[in-house]
């Protein structure tokens, strides 16, 4: 099995950044549930509020587009119209080293 692996950074909007919390937190349990998904962490950064990173292990690609066809990812996805300070930085990695 090669896992995917995506670290995102999620930056709100100065004053956004309770309601972006929650709307994360919202989807970290449902996800973690998702068949496919074998990690699904939540972090925010110790200096700046604004800015959550998403630290995610997904056994395939198929796992991962699966999870954004849930309603509740697309929930966020959609807050994010009136949320994000700027676009999303994602990172799509596989290991390479055994």
């Amino acid at each position: 099995m090669t896992i995917l692996t995506v670290i995102a950074r999620i930056q709100a909007k100065p004053g956004m950044e309770k309601q972006m919390q929650q709307d994360l937190l919202d989807i970290v349990k449902p996800t973690r549930s998702e068949a496919g998904c074998i990690t699904f962490d939540l972090l925010t950064d110790t200096n700046n509020p604004t800015i959550f990173m998403l630290y995610e292990n997904w056994e395939s690609q198929a796992a991962l587009d699966a999870h954004f066809e849930q309603p509740y990812v697309k929930r966020v996805l959609a807050a994010y119209e009136v949320t994000l300070a700027e676009p999303i930085a994602a990172n799509f990695l596989r290991k390479i080293e055994p």
